[in-house]
Formats: structure tokens, C-alpha cells, sequence
């Protein structure tokens, strides 16, 4: 039984280190010298695109997130926007409905049921379709209302679908609006490493695992239709290129903005809900990450599959040191010791600075990983319950005026 415990406590170790230490380290050492596509749409040979955005009570960010849509840098024959309100309660109807009616490119959609955004996004691809059909040279392109795009941004994201081994191109998310006080830093200095991560990924193998959904683009004859229960409709479409064989890239120069979350608890109740989206994926695309040796089925476990096991890993690591410190083991006894403060010290400290006014960031990302591993623990449960349903409310944002979004 001890050698039993040993061994469940060194696999869950391994899979946490593996997951947030290892395979970064890996990708950032593969990925050195290896230079991006640069197999170009040149500006006077770009492709058709139809920009997809669903919406459900957005009117505190729409009419901004509208500016940027209008201040685009693409030719005006060339692009058309699809605009679905999932049956909106609020003023979102009236802004958008007020704002496009001078733009001929632009298509409001306000559908009385509320179905959820995969449903929203499946309307309005085949809006999308009924105009330019579904061919190499058409480019999907979706985005959030709480994204805010570059001028650029569009004409950095299609330039790749030249190269016939790129079907999906992600933009590079930058959030401002951070502050000392809450998560913001936490959460900022996370994305910042899922970023270069993914950039590192599609230098290495053109097969980034996933993009973040606030704006990426797809080739129309690898957009696939998604399930209307599906919580993270990013990351299925993305997977769904890939069993097509299709590549997908970061863009660090598609420079998308968004304001980030400061409150811990409104990002704790989001990443459970894309935690049980996530685990929808994970059992939907098993051939795509098990076994876990062919390049595209590591890349897939090591990123994505291992964190999302991480409450799993880490409750394990918990129980069986437990039960080795019990046995007399003077080691297993010190890392008992540094678990509960891991566990229980990190966040009464952050607690306390917090009572005290005290920003210690190091307390507060402890607390934060902390957090959003009891939120995929949450949204396992919630996934085994069931998921009838794709409807979401949005993310609760503070509006942050950023003037340097279209500059």
C-alpha cells in the first residue's frame, strides 16, 4: 500500500509539473529559431470575409465594441458583418439596431427565443453563406462583444489563408484595465503565458491547441457547425479543423483588446462554465488526445487534458501524502506540512492582506490557481449532470475607456 501511494502521489506531481512547468519550458526550447508563415493574401488579393457576433445583453460594452467593427482597415466590398442578439433584454436590440442601419455590409438579427450562443453563431453562418458560399478564398471570422479589434486586426488574421495548410488563425488577446487590487494581474499575467504558448505551438507544428474566442478566424470549408449545448464553441470548431487535418496559428501582430475581470468570484463562476464546456471536449475529441504520443495528441494532453484533471491531480497528491505522513515517512511528513499551507495558508494570508489593503500578488495568484481548480472541479460535476443548454450570460466587465485600441 505504501509503494501504492508513492506512486499515485509522484503521477499526480509529474502531471501538475508536466502541465504548468515542463511542457511550456519544452515548447519554449523547440520553438527558438523556428520562424512563422509567411505565405501571404497580398493587400490587393484579399479574401472575401463575414464577420460572425453573437450578443445577450451586451449594452454596456456594444456601442464601443461597434467603433471598432466601423474603424476596420479592409475593403468595404470585401467584408460583411453578421450581428445576432440572442433574444436580448436590455438596450443591446436598440444600439446595434441604431448604429448599422447607415452600413449595407452590416446584418442585425434580434431572435426573440434565447437559445444560446452556438445556436446564434449557426444562424448566422448560413446568413453568412447565403451571400459568399463556403470556399477557401471565404473567411469566418468570429469575435465578443467584449473584444475591442485593432483597425488592422482583420487584414493580420485572413493574410495566412494563402498558405492552404492554415485553416484557423487566433488573435493575439492583450487585456488593459489592470489594477493592484483583485485578480486582474492574476488573471493578466495567465492569458500572457497562454499566449506565448500557443504562439510557441503553431511555430513547432502549426497545431495551437485551442484559441481564446474573443476574436479568430476560420476557413468557411473548416467551419463546422456546433452543437447547440455546447458551452466553449471555440475550442470545438477548433478541434473540428483539426480531424478535418487542418493547421491553426497564433498571430501575435492581430492585436485584439479586452478589459479584464477584477472580481475573483464573477471569474470563478466563468471558468466553471467553461470548465464543463471544456470536459464536453474532452470526451467528445478523445481520439484527438489518447493516446497521448503522436505530436498532435501530446501537444493536446499536455496542454489542455492535464489542467483540466488538474483538481483531480491535486486532490490525489493530498490524499496519498496524507496517507504516507500517516506511515511515518519524515518526507512525505514536510510536504504534508508545505500542502496545508499550499492549501489553507496562501489563501487566509491573501485574505488578510486583502482586510489590510496589502497587494502581495504572490498570495493572490496562489489563491487565484487555487480558485480556478475548484472551478473545473465544479464544472466536472456540472458536466456529469447534464448540459442541455449553450446559454451563457456574459462576463461582467467594468467599461474601461482604452483610447489606444484603434491608434
Amino acid at each position: 500500500m505504501i509503494f501504492l501511494g508513492q506512486i499515485i502521489f509522484w503521477i499526480s506531481i509529474f502531471g501538475l509539473v508536466h502541465t504548468y512547468v515542463l511542457y511550456p519550458l519544452l515548447i519554449n526550447w523547440l520553438s527558438k529559431n523556428k520562424k512563422p508563415n509567411q505565405v501571404f493574401y497580398e493587400s490587393e488579393n484579399l479574401p472575401m470575409v463575414s464577420v460572425l457576433m453573437s450578443l445577450y445583453n451586451e449594452e454596456n460594452m456594444i456601442a464601443e465594441k461597434m467603433e471598432s467593427l466601423f474603424q476596420l482597415d479592409y475593403p468595404a466590398e470585401k467584408i460583411q458583418f453578421y450581428i445576432g442578439s440572442d433574444c436580448s433584454d436590455d438596450q443591446t436590440n436598440t444600439i446595434v439596431d441604431k448604429l448599422t442601419k447607415e452600413y449595407s455590409n452590416f446584418h442585425f438579427y434580434a431572435f426573440k427565443d434565447r437559445r444560446g450562443k452556438p445556436s446564434v453563431i449557426n444562424d448566422l453562418k448560413e446568413a453568412a453563406y447565403s451571400h459568399w458560399k463556403a470556399e477557401k478564398n471565404h473567411i469566418i471570422i468570429v469575435t465578443d462583444a467584449s473584444v475591442l479589434l485593432k483597425k488592422e486586426v482583420i487584414q493580420k488574421l485572413v493574410r495566412h489563408f494563402k498558405n492552404e495548410k492554415i485553416d484557423l488563425v487566433d488573435a493575439h488577446m492583450v487585456h488593459f484595465g489592470m489594477s493592484e487590487k483583485g485578480i486582474s494581474e492574476a488573471e493578466n499575467q495567465y492569458i500572457s503565458s497562454e499566449v506565448n504558448l500557443k504562439y510557441g505551438e503553431s511555430l513547432i507544428w502549426k497545431k495551437m491547441i485551442g484559441p481564446f474566442g474573443g476574436c479568430y478566424a476560420v476557413r468557411s470549408t473548416h467551419f463546422s457547425k456546433v452543437p447547440p449545448n455546447r458551452l466553449v464553441d471555440d475550442f470545438y470548431i477548433a478541434m473540428k479543423v483539426f480531424e478535418k487535418g487542418g493547421g491553426a496559428i497564433n498571430d501575435l501582430e492581430a492585436i485584439c483588446e479586452e478589459p479584464v475581470s477584477h472580481d475573483i468570484w464573477v471569474e470563478y463562476k466563468r471558468k466553471a462554465r467553461i470548465s464543463a464546456g471544456n470536459f464536453q471536449n474532452m470526451f467528445t475529441f478523445w481520439k484527438l488526445w489518447f493516446p497521448p504520443f503522436k505530436l498532435m495528441n501530446f501537444a493536446f494532453f499536455s496542454h489542455k487534458i492535464l489542467r483540466w484533471l488538474g483538481p483531480f491531480l491535486l486532490i490525489l497528491s493530498f490524499l496519498s501524502c496524507t496517507f504516507l505522513a500517516i506511515h511515518d515517512n519524515l518526507f512525505f511528513k514536510w510536504v504534508f506540512g508545505f500542502q496545508l499551507f499550499f492549501f489553507l495558508g496562501f489563501p487566509i494570508f491573501d485574505a488578510l492582506f486583502k482586510v489590510l489593503n496589502i497587494n502581495n500578488l504572490a498570495s493572490r495568484k496562489v489563491t487565484y490557481f487555487l480558485l480556478m481548480n475548484v472551478a473545473l472541479f465544479k464544472g466536472f460535476f456540472r458536466y456529469l449532470n447534464g448540459i442541455e443548454s449553450g446559454t451563457w450570460s456574459p462576463t461582467k466587465r467594468e467599461k474601461t475607456s482604452n483610447k489606444s485600441k484603434n491608434e
